[in-house]
Formats: structure tokens, C-alpha cells, sequence
């Protein structure tokens, strides 16, 4: 996927607010939260070991859920919600996308006993600088309003031409016994208005992923697992959880 910064010599004057975001998408870039599965990844004992194990799935977003439990089920992982084990939702009082869904796996495990799998994730927009980002589910307000954020959007990007967005997503997988491992995934696209479809949730019906021409919400699930960057951030944890390849005798 492209990033914002490639596009810098088609959107001139870049404002400071979107080279901010390009350094962040660089920073990010560098950051990567791929677990390789090497001798030296503390995590890999435990991440095979989920294999075999129940996982919390730290979300009340049903949505969220709904999504995760799909890419689980052909692992063979059992699952359990957040609601239907009783956790309480942990205050998101992180800066990025990685603090706050390592701050809810860890509340998670600690509660129940069990790895707990977390999802953060957001809209970022170009000529927002980025904004909602972390904030994203905020701009709903108290009653996690998205027709309202979405129209919250639309009003700050009156007067820009530039509807370049991303979403970001990171998963983070948090043991019992300590630990914390993290995966991102995103996918780069663009903003139209009005909101177009009824499926999906969050600000899918604005978002238009690129190489596409419909927007998340009038995809199907399946469609929207193509290029969703919750897919991506799995398909990394999904890869750590395989089990090591055994080498082949000469």
C-alpha cells in the first residue's frame, strides 16, 4: 500500500499538519510490530502455546468482535468475549494505537487468566493531520455516534480537496504470565461523501480502500477481509502463531 508521503508531489503546498503525518507514517514504518519467529522472540513459546489454549477477546465492540472471532475460527482457537467473561473495559489513556491495545490485552489476562487478544484502531485523516487517529471512536461522543463523526469530518474537510485517509489497526496479544505482542496492519484510501452502504461499522461507509470502488460498508464481509487492515494485522499474528518449520534433513 501506498503511503501519504508518496503523494506529496501531486497535493502541493503539503501543510505542516500533513508532513507531521508522513513523519508519524515513517516512525510507524520503522516501529513495525511483526513478531519474526527467530530464536531470540521471547514471545514464541507462548504464541505457540495459544494454539492450544482458550483466548479472551478484549472488545465490547460488537463489531470488533464479530470481525476477530471470523479470522480466529480457522485456527481452531476457542474464544470467549470480554462481556460473557465480565471484564470491564479499561479507561484507553494511551497515545497511539499500540499503547491502547496493549493496555487492554494486559487488563484482560491479568482479569480472566487467560491470553487476551486487544484491537485498537482508527481513521486517520491526511489533511487532518492524522486526526481522529487514536481518538477516533471519541468523535462519536459519549454514545459512540459515528453518523455524527462522520459528519464532524465532513465539516472539517470543507475546503480541502485532499480526501486521502488510512485506517490503522493493531492487535496486541497479552499472557497471563507477562508479556505483550504486537501486530499492525493498514490499509490506505480515500474519504466520499455522502457515507455510501449499511454494512460494516465505525466510519466504513466513507472509506473507499484503494484498488477498490466501494466503500467498506457496501462490501461484504468477505470483500472487506481483502483489504481490511484488521486482515492485516492478523494475518501477522496468524503467522506467529504457526508452529516452526522443521528443517529438512540433507
Amino acid at each position: 500500500a501506498q503511503s501519504f508521503a508518496l503523494f506529496a508531489d501531486r497535493t502541493p503546498p503539503r501543510s505542516a499538519a500533513a508532513g507531521s503525518l508522513e513523519i508519524a507514517n515513517r516512525d510507524a514504518t520503522r516501529q513495525h510490530t511483526s513478531v519474526p519467529r527467530t530464536k531470540e522472540n521471547r514471545h514464541a513459546p507462548m504464541l505457540h502455546h495459544i494454539r492450544q489454549r482458550r483466548l479472551a477477546i478484549a472488545s465490547h465492540n460488537a463489531g470488533k468482535v464479530g470481525e476477530i472471532a471470523a479470522l480466529l475460527r480457522p485456527l481452531g482457537i476457542e474464544t470467549a468475549t470480554a462481556a460473557a467473561l465480565g471484564l470491564a473495559a479499561p479507561e484507553e489513556t494511551g497515545a497511539s494505537f499500540e499503547a491502547n491495545a496493549a493496555l487492554k490485552a494486559t487488563c484482560a489476562a491479568a482479569a480472566c487468566g487467560l491470553p487476551a487478544l486487544a484491537d485498537d484502531s482508527g481513521l486517520e485523516v491526511a489533511a487532518l493531520g492524522g486526526r481522529p487517529g487514536v481518538h477516533s471512536a471519541r468523535w462519536g461522543g459519549p454514545q459512540r455516534d459515528f453518523a455524527a463523526a462522520m459528519a464532524r469530518i465532513e465539516r472539517e474537510l470543507a475546503g480541502h480537496g485532499d480526501r486521502r485517509a488510512r485506517f490503522r489497526c493493531v492487535l496486541a496479544l497479552a499472557f497471563p504470565e507477562g508479556g505483550v505482542a504486537s501486530f499492525e496492519g493498514r490499509v490506505e484510501g480515500r474519504l466520499v461523501f455522502p457515507p455510501r452502504g449499511s454494512r460494516g461499522f465505525g466510519y466504513d461507509p466513507i472509506f473507499v480502500p484503494e484498488g477498490a470502488a466501494k466503500s467498506f460498508a457496501e462490501m461484504s464481509a468477505a470483500g472487506k477481509r481483502a483489504f481490511s487492515h484488521r486482515a492485516r494485522a492478523f494475518a501477522r499474528l496468524r503467522a506467529a502463531l504457526a508452529p516452526p518449520r522443521t528443517p529438512r534433513t540433507p
